[in-house]
């Protein structure tokens, strides 16, 4: 299987995690369950895309939540190689329309934290409260996410990302 989250010319690290679809499923459940747990009840998920975004559906299905936004921000270009720092990506979430809500802000890891924390303040700015759930969060994460599903320090393979994209097939 040919894996594509590195920059070209960069490997993989030997010494990650490996997150599987059958993983993934439980993982979206348990953070859905610590939510409920809380007592935090979210009118709304934002999504971050784009690793965020299965994770967001699959929380927001667990919760019961129908509402769901997203926010397209680009970061990482590899492994360990990113932008300076987080950008938004258009089309942009309608900011007014989350006036007095509570969203949930769903991303799949908090490595450095800046995308989270970009997204939760802007979000935050428009809502009642805007908390945070990540799949996976990192210590040197400038952000500790309110539900966490796994805290670890190595380089992550998510389902989503572990193979190219499709092209299209030679006609036969």
């Amino acid at each position: 299987m040919a894996i594509t989250e590195t920059a070209p010319g960069q490997e993989v690290p030997a010494d990650r995690e490996i997150l599987d679809w059958e993983t993934f499923g439980v993982a979206a459940r348990e953070i859905a369950q610590a939510v409920v747990d809380s007592g935090f009840t979210p009118d709304l998920v934002v999504a971050v895309a784009r690793g965020g975004l299965p994770p967001g559906g699959a929380v927001a299905y667990a919760l019961g939540t129908k509402s769901v936004g997203t926010l397209n921000v680009e970061f990482y270009t590899g492994v360990d190689e990113r932008l300076d720092e987080p950008q938004l990506l258009p089309p942009l979430l309608d900011t007014a329309a989350l006036h007095g809500l509570h969203a949930l802000v769903v991303d799949d890891v908090a490595d450095t934290g800046e995308t989270l924390a970009l997204v939760q303040k802007l979000v935050a700015a428009h809502c009642a409260e805007a908390r945070t759930a990540v799949l996976y969060a990192k210590p040197r994460s400038v952000v500790d996410p309110d539900y966490v599903w796994k805290r670890t320090d190595r380089w992550i393979t998510f389902p989503w990302s572990a193979q190219p994209p499709v092209e299209r097939t030679p006609e036969a």
